[in-house]
């Protein structure tokens, strides 16, 4: 049977950004509800070692990262419900949400760390060897090819950057591209093409990812199609990292929020705030430079301040159109 949830804060997301929100929330007596979506854990449950969060010397493993940050949410007071949100309306006051459950969530602000998802190309192979040699994220993932040849996937911004951070490290770089050319910056582009270790492939599609024999199966090589000769042929590389965009879990505040032209969040510059008095944005769902577990950590602890700020400023029966001018600094 449906039940009605009622909250002073109410966080959507899972990931790092949520549950440290929901940390500094419970903490500040906020008792806040989590609502922890598709994917609880987000993008660092696909990730296998963690060697760049703080705190550890050795490498973790992500789901287990999140786990315990999860632990640690549960025990300073949150309380999560495993539901996902098809509805919000942030129009009225309280605010609402409605979950697949049926359940309705009322709140008097929220926090939106839905997240974000990287684009994958859908070939085979993809999928089975993420973490063993397929990855999205070079700064996540590059320390581990140190010294062996890899392949970014891609031709735009992010896909030029990820093949230049990777040329100090790996011994090989190729960006294989589907067109003759590149969308990324000019300036971008000449350091590309003046790197010694970084080569390049055009008019080049991935058609498949090949992996090793054996029970602990690892990338071994791409297959290529040539799209302008027709011919396929094998290339031996350790590492794949595809960098044709993310795409920002947004779909539900199309329409109620200010986003950009990708769908990302539009938050006020030097805080979480969101177009819409009483919601404020984190992690991924509004950050398209820097996609790290630990930056996404960190806007969710801005969050939880600006919302605990908010909510000692404005009465629960507060307008939604309420001006922030109202909230002191």
């Amino acid at each position: 049977m449906a039940e009605t949830h009622r909250t002073r804060l109410l966080i959507l997301g899972a990931g790092p950004a949520g549950y440290t929100a929901a940390i500094y929330a419970a903490r500040a007596g906020l008792e806040p509800i989590l609502v922890a979506g598709l994917q609880p854990g987000g993008q660092l449950t696909i990730t296998t070692d963690v060697e760049n969060y703080p705190g550890f010397a050795a490498a973790v493993q992500g789901p287990w990262l999140m786990d315990q940050m999860r632990a640690q949410a549960e025990h300073v007071g949150t309380r999560i419900i495993q539901d996902v949100i098809t509805e919000v309306d942030l129009s009225t006051r309280p605010l609402r949400a409605t979950g697949d459950s049926g359940d309705l969530y009322e709140t008097s602000a929220m926090v939106i760390a839905t997240g974000a998802q990287a684009r994958w190309l859908g070939i085979p192979g993809e999928k089975e060897l993420s973490g063993f040699g397929v990855s999205a994220c070079a700064t996540c993932d590059g320390f581990f090819f140190r010294g062996r040849e890899v392949a970014v996937i891609g031709g735009g911004n992010s896909a030029v950057e990820e093949a230049l951070y990777l040329a100090g490290l790996a011994s090989k770089v190729t960006l294989i591209h589907r067109r003759d050319s590149l969308r990324a910056e000019r300036i971008m582009q000449e350091r590309l093409f003046s790197h010694p270790r970084i080569s390049i492939l055009w008019n080049t599609v991935v058609e498949e990812a090949l992996p090793t024999e054996g029970k602990l199966r690892a990338l071994r090589a791409l297959k290529l199609h040539d799209t302008q000769g027709g011919g396929r042929f094998e290339l031996p590389v350790d590492g794949m990292f595809v960098a044709i965009g993310h795409d920002p879990a947004t779909s539900l505040f199309r329409g109620q929020l200010e986003t950009d032209e990708d769908g990302y969040i539009v938050t006020q510059p030097g805080s979480t705030r969101t177009s819409v008095p009483g919601v404020f944005a984190a992690g991924d769902v509004q950050d398209r430079i820097y996609r790290q577990a630990v930056t996404a950590a960190g806007s969710g602890c801005m969050a939880a301040l600006d919302a605990e700020k908010w909510l000692a400023h404005m009465p629960d029966d507060a307008p939604a159109v309420a001006a922030y001018d109202a909230v002191d600094g």
